[in-house]
């Protein structure tokens, strides 16, 4: 329940935000996208900046934190075959419909 209030508490800042600025939900797609890159960008400054507070350099940080496959997903390219997900999916029955 805490996470949910935490949730509405942070969408009526942002709905604040966005009146101050004078842009209208839903936003036009180009500003919708530009506050999504920055929600994702937000997110990592707190683990990145803990890392580099325990003396990691910043691309070290990075890549403890994991930002790279939080931000962008599974890069076009790619090997994840030792990720735990595609080795559920490869031991899964498969469903025919």
């Amino acid at each position: 329940m805490k996470v949910y209030l935490l949730s509405l508490a942070v969408g009526l800042l942002v709905g604040v935000i966005y009146s101050v600025l004078n842009v209208r939900s839903p936003a036009p797609p180009l500003v919708a996208l530009v506050g999504l890159l920055g929600i994702l960008a937000g997110e990592q400054i707190v683990p990145v900046a803990r890392q580099m507070i325990a003396g990691h350099g910043l691309a070290a940080a990075w890549r403890q934190a994991k930002c790279a496959p939080h931000m962008f997903g599974m890069l076009p390219g790619r090997d994840d075959a030792g990720s735990p997900e595609r080795s559920a999916r490869a031991n899964a029955p498969e469903k025919h419909s």
